[in-house]
Parts: structure tokens; C-alpha cells; sequence
């Protein structure tokens, strides 16, 4: 492998540079054959933010690859960065594959291990990557970007759970422009350092081209590329904060109510949806000094999410240029819900934003409540706000012309797109691996949906992150947010009528909560679930050791 690249913002993969390295390989396997596979993962990036999903936010590459592919209404995520990545990768419950709650950090190896099977910290071997699966039926594996797996001994690492290729960094969050140990990069199994005009999003989607470029031509490949952009520090290049700087100096109301009218005026919401309850203050509560401080920290975030757009923009010109388009499927979500860490106006300090050298600088609640438009609570809550994600599926030879540019109404979750990959791939998912018995997998494919309005799910689907609770069964959901003084405030709603959940029937539908909370309480029993009091008391116990 060559020395790492030196990225210098779009300018790093010219148009040139993409049609001479495409001149200089064998085009892309054929129709007949098995497509390549790209999985696009933002990382804590609301559902409204991009533009087809209703956000003012420019991305006229993912908006291109709605209009030529499908959009969901409803898909879910897991509702925090690792559970999600564990679920994705594997096709399981997080619970299932050791990840529960969170991954080990890089200063503390044993940080989020409780010495239960469900929360040890790291992917467990119990469970297949997609990668791995697809090793075994002849597919080259690339990542670039984010892991977030496990951290402390390699064999936790990419390379060594069925990734030919990586580069990115391990834990769950970098400097942009300078990632540095023990949050620095990574090239196959040895660390890296960032060379001249560096940021983060740029060298991601320059590593997934070389990958790429540099495979095997007659073998289908499969790319994970997981940028950390929105996700704080709010690190943003000038050229792209400047096209968002006073954009939102009419404040977070006036963003959400336009955000929920093109979200009716494209389809994605019913009429009569309303908004969830405001969080934050009035705007106009607010002095001039505090609301140019807002206005940038939304303008930084807008900017990190446009400028992985333009990556996925020069990712698709090279599969395109390549010839590989037309048989390359390319799914993109988001890892969880818009992050209110950091608190109601934002982490960090607001000198550190002109300079960008802070790391906890967030963008706050107020505004992630506008991300999550229109719906409730935030990444670790399990309400809609928490674990909905958009969900792009573009792929020309496999999505018929009258289909592309349909909104899917059939709802669907993580697992589905490990079982998904693994039926347009036809590989096979062992039944042990290693020597290791393999549990089911969880999910169905999402693909009956997008060709004929098949439902995905005829039985309930879970949740449960730090105590949050929910079950979801047909249009009916039935949901817990976890708080110190009631750990059974179980609301039920319609989300066929109310996807806002703004009206609990839960005193109208005794029978039905009964029913629902049952079905929870069997899959918690069944999947390796812990009552959420008992973790937290084990990560104080470890914490006063």
C-alpha cells in the first residue's frame, strides 16, 4: 500500500485524476454479475437535515441519488453511535453482540465492560461482520472512517473482523483537521498521521477511491464508508461555513416550521402532522452576541454535512467515471438521531468556534431539536427523534425506472440491511463461524418493499438503550424514556396517524400496552437485555475502583 494521501479539501481527486485512474482499469463487472455494494453511514446527523428530507442544508448528491433511487419515511437506527454500528455490521440486537451500551474508550480498556455478555464493551465473536460474510462469497472489504467496535487489541479491529482494506480512526470521535492519539488514524493495522491540508471527510473519501481503484476488477467489492461529519467538534472548513453564516439568524422556530412545510410539500409527512414540543428559549429572548453564536454553530454543522456531501458527490463521479454505477448499490443513513449533548445552546466555548480548536464544541438541544424535525427527543432516546434516520437506496440495474424517486412507506430497521446485502449478494450466512455457534439473524430485506410495497415486518421489533424502552408492532408503538423516579411510564401511540407521538393512548389501550410491554419483556429476557439500574451500578462500582 502506498503512503497515505495527502488531503487538500475537494481539490485532492480532480476530474483528471478520476478519468485517468478509470482509463487505467477494466470496467466494472457486469449486470449479470453480483453488484458492489456501498454503505454510507452519517454520524449523528438528524432525520430533516438533508434537503429530500426537508432541510435547508445543500446536498444536491444525495438529493440526485434519492431522486434516481428510493427514500424511506421510516426507517429506524439504534440510537447511539456503537449500538447502531453493532447492529449494522451484524444483523443482531446490539445486546446480541456485547455493545449494549457503549464501546471501551482509548484511554481506558476496561471503560463500559460490566462482565455481562450484552454490555462488554467490544464486538464480541459471537456474530459475523458484513465484511466477513461477504468474504466468504468472493467480495473484496473496504472501510474508511469511523469503527467504533472496540479499540484495545487488534484483533477488535477492522482488519482482523473481514476488512481487507482500512483507514479512519478507531474511537468515536477525532479533530477534523488534525487527528491525533489515542483519537488518531488509522491505516490497515498501524497508525498514521495526517499530512498538509487535512480534514477529516475529504481523506475518508479519498482512502474509499484508492481502495476502490486499486481492487481487483473481475470481484465485486463492498465499501463501509463512515464519515464522523455532522458529529462534534463542530470542525468545518471556512469556504463552507461562509455559504450558511446568517442563514440562521431567524432562529431555531422559524427553521423548524419551514423544515415541517417541505416536509409535507415533498411527500414525506401527511398534512395534518404537527410539530413536537419547542426546546429551547425564545429566540428573540436571546441578546445579539448570543444569537450570532447560534447562527455559527448551526452555520459549522450545515457546513460539515454539505461537505460530505460533496465527498459522496466525488465518490459517485468515480464509480460513474469507472463504469461501476449502474451495478453498485449505495445505501446512506445515519447512525442515530441529532445529538443534544452539550446542552440546551452548545458544548464548548464560544471563542473556540472562529478558531475551531475546542473538542466538545456541539451545536446544543435547540437545535437538534430542528434536526429532528418534527419529532421528539434526541440520539439515546428511543422515541422518534432518537432512532429515525433518512434511508437512501440507489441502484440503477436493481430498482426499476417507475420506481426511482418513490418514497417507501414500509417501515424497516438496522438489521434489514445486513439481510438486505446478504440476499442481492447470495451469500450465505453460516451457522458458525470459527467454531462459534451463530445466533439467527434479525432482520429481512428491505428490497420486497421497494419493489412491490411488501411489508418488511410482520412480528415486533426492539429497542433498549440506557433504560429507553420501546417496541414498535404494526403502526403501534409502545415507548419508555428512561428518568431517575419512574422506570415504567410506558406511552403508547399511532404512528400511522401520529408520527410525532403527540398522543399517548396508553389510558384508551390498557390491553394493547399489556400485549406490547410482554413482547418487550420476553425479547429483553431473550436477547441479553439487563435492567438498566443494575448496569449503571456496576459503571459506578467501576468507576470509584
Amino acid at each position: 500500500m502506498s503512503e497515505p494521501v495527502k488531503s487538500n479539501q475537494s481539490k485532492t481527486m480532480s476530474k483528471f485524476s478520476l478519468l485517468t485512474l478509470a482509463t487505467t482499469l477494466t470496467l466494472s463487472v457486469s449486470a449479470s454479475q453480483k453488484p458492489n455494494i456501498i454503505l454510507i453511514m452519517a454520524d449523528d446527523m438528524g432525520f430533516s437535515d438533508i434537503g429530500c428530507y426537508g432541510g435547508e442544508v445543500q446536498t444536491p448528491n444525495l438529493d440526485k441519488l434519492a431522486g434516481h433511487g428510493v427514500r424511506f419515511k421510516q426507517f429506524y437506527n439504534a440510537a447511539r453511535c456503537c449500538p447502531t454500528r453493532a447492529s449494522l455490521m451484524t444483523g443482531l440486537y446490539p445486546h446480541q453482540t456485547g455493545i449494549g451500551h457503549m464501546t471501551n474508550t482509548p484511554n481506558n480498556p476496561t471503560q463500559h465492560n460490566y462482565g455481562l455478555p450484552g454490555y462488554q464493551g467490544y464486538l464480541n465473536k459471537e456474530c459475523v461482520t458484513i465484511a466477513e460474510m461477504l468474504k466468504l462469497s468472493g467480495y473484496q472489504t473496504f472501510m474508511t472512517g469511523k469503527w467504533h467496535l472496540g479499540y484495545h487489541g487488534k484483533e477488535k479491529w477492522p482488519l482482523q473482523r473481514g476488512f481487507d482494506q482500512f483507514y479512519g480512526i478507531l474511537s468515536g470521535a477525532s479533530n477534523y483537521f488534525k487527528p491525533e492519539a489515542p483519537r488518531g488514524l488509522s491505516l490497515g493495522n498501524e497508525s498514521v498521521k495526517p499530512e498538509g491540508e487535512y480534514y477529516t471527510t475529504d481523506a475518508f473519501t479519498d482512502y474509499a477511491i484508492r481502495f476502490i481503484g486499486e481492487s481487483t476488477p473481475d470481484k465485486p467489492y463492498f465499501l463501509y464508508l463512515s464519515y464522523t461529519a455532522p458529529h462534534w467538534p463542530l470542525h468545518a472548513l471556512q469556504e463552507d461555513i461562509d455559504k450558511y453564516r446568517g442563514k440562521y439568524l431567524n432562529g431555531w422556530t422559524e427553521i423548524r416550521k419551514a423544515r415541517l412545510a417541505k416536509m409535507k410539500a415533498i411527500g414525506l409527512l401527511e398534512k395534518d402532522v404537527d410539530l413536537s414540543d419547542q426546546a429551547g428559549p425564545d429566540w428573540d429572548s436571546l441578546s445579539e452576541e448570543q444569537k450570532k453564536e447560534m447562527d455559527l454553530r448551526m452555520a459549522i454543522y450545515a457546513a460539515q454535512i454539505d461537505r460530505m456531501d460533496q465527498n459522496i458527490g466525488r465518490l459517485v463521479e468515480f464509480l460513474e467515471t469507472r463504469g461501476d454505477l449502474e451495478n453498485t448499490i449505495i445505501f446512506f443513513l445515519s447512525d442515530n438521531g441529532a445529538c443534544a449533548e452539550g446542552g440546551m445552546l452548545g458544548g464548548g466555548k464560544a471563542e473556540d468556534l472562529e478558531s475551531q480548536r475546542g473538542f466538545l464544541l456541539s451545536y446544543g438541544e435547540a437545535w437538534a431539536n430542528v434536526s429532528n424535525t418534527p419529532f421528539k427527543r434526541y440520539k439515546h432516546w428511543v422515541h422518534e427523534g432518537g432512532i429515525s434516520t433518512p434511508l437512501i437506496v440507489h441502484w440503477p440495474n436493481g430498482i426499476s425506472k417507475d420506481r426511482q424517486g418513490q418514497w417507501i412507506e414500509e417501515y424497516g430497521f438496522l438489521p434489514d440491511i445486513f439481510a438486505s446485502i446478504k440476499a442481492v449478494a447470495h451469500a450465505d450466512y453460516p451457522r458458525s463461524y470459527q467454531g462459534i455457534q451463530l445466533p439467527d439473524l434479525i432482520g429481512k430485506s428491505i428490497f420486497s418493499a421497494i419493489s412491490n410495497n411488501k411489508p418488511i415486518h410482520d412480528g415486533p421489533i426492539f429497542w433498549e438503550h440506557e433504560g429507553n424502552k420501546a417496541v414498535r408492532l404494526g403502526s403501534f408503538k409502545l415507548v419508555s424514556a428512561w428518568d431517575n423516579t419512574n422506570h415504567e411510564n410506558w406511552e403508547l401511540y399511532d404512528l400511522e396517524t401520529d408520527p410525532a407521538e403527540l398522543d399517548d393512548l396508553a389510558s384508551q389501550q390498557p390491553g394493547k400496552v399489556s400485549q406490547m410491554k410482554k413482547m418487550w419483556g420476553e425479547w429483553a429476557k431473550n436477547h441479553r437485555v439487563e435492567d438498566w439500574e443494575n448496569v449503571r451500578q456496576l459503571e459506578r462500582d467501576q468507576n470509584r475502583r
